[in-house]
């Protein structure tokens, strides 16, 4: 192997390496709570695109808006990820895995919601590093009882 192909694999493996983190970051600050700007741009695109069950939002400020939303709905949550997939193309990346989400409810009921599916994500390398840039949660099956989302109109 030569010193130019030797620093091909060694950046193949830097960008998955720093591709796991972001994704394993990302699915524990779904946990932390903190839904601020910083953490929008510590995970995604500005024009980023977000399927989510609960609806599509395209722009990192929908998506920020939509989360701090929706993560409202509970008291606590665990987000866990594995089977990670990742393909590598240049600046370009996907990876696809499970999720396995348990959510209590915040609604007092003490309720646990739990959903599995398969996320699957588009990547781009950025200045800053790698970022989300498209985002697809698919839902395989869930048990216990739903969140109830507000009405646009009660979200001020």
């Amino acid at each position: 192997m030569n010193t130019e192909q030797i620093q091909q694999q060694l950046q193949a493996l830097t960008d998955r390496a720093e591709i796991t983190d972001l994704m394993d970051r990302y699915l524990r600050s779904l946990d932390v709570g903190v839904f601020d700007e910083e953490w929008a741009r510590a995970f995604h695109t500005e024009d980023v695109t977000a399927e989510m069950p609960v609806g599509t939002v395209h722009g990192r400020d929908a998506l920020l808006a939509d989360i701090r939303r929706t993560m409202a709905l509970f008291e606590r949550t665990v987000h866990l990820g594995g089977n990670a997939v990742i393909e590598i193309d240049g600046d370009r990346a996907t990876a696809k895995g499970a999720q396995l989400s348990t959510h209590v409810l915040a609604d007092g009921s003490g309720s646990v919601f739990i959903s599995a599916g398969h996320a699957d994500n588009e990547l781009v390398k950025t200045s800053e590093g790698w970022r989300i840039s498209a985002s697809s949660l698919r839902v395989a099956w869930t048990q216990g009882p739903r969140p109830q989302l507000p009405t646009t109109a009660a979200v001020a």
